[in-house]
């Protein structure tokens, strides 16, 4: 039985777009037996939470901060999933245009109310996108993917 990734991202200039595909290529690698699902954070929601077995959190840094539409997510979810996804694995990813500690505090914050368990480092992009960039979100992607077909994390 595979098991499953979920990535939640939110973009609005393409940045975090293109890392969040970056992200899903190295996840759906062929050596990984994992099925994953790709969305956009307006379109998550409880159920994809339940079925996933690790999650992958990608967002721009907006005033120092995680996208409303992230946050918008956790908002739908925490209650309905509070208590059933404890000791989830997660990572996450920014795009951020200062220097994105804002954000990936923010997540933490949250992830800790989740129950949920980082289990790998953020990649952090500060401003403009460079192919090493987008390897960086590739490699987070695999990594994370393989850690969770192998029962690693």
């Amino acid at each position: 039985m595979a098991k499953h990734l979920l990535i939640i991202y939110h973009s609005k200039t393409g940045k975090n777009g293109r890392m969040a595909e970056s992200v899903n290529k190295g996840a759906c690698h062929p050596d990984v037996d994992i099925e994953v699902r790709l969305l956009r954070a307006a379109e998550a929601g409880v159920e994809d939470l339940l079925w996933a077995d690790g999650i992958l959190f990608g967002t721009p840094e907006n005033f120092g901060y995680m996208s409303g539409a992230l946050k918008d997510f956790f908002d739908r979810t925490f209650y309905e999933v509070e208590g059933q996804v404890d000791g989830k694995p997660y990572s996450m990813f920014v795009g951020a245009g200062n220097d994105g500690r804002g954000a990936l505090a923010a997540i933490r914050k949250i992830c800790i109310g989740y129950n949920f368990r980082e289990v790998q480092d953020p990649v952090l992009i500060a401003g403009d996108l460079k192919d090493s960039d987008l390897d960086r979100c590739e490699e987070l992607g695999l990594a994370m993917a393989a850690g969770i077909d192998a029962g690693v994390f």
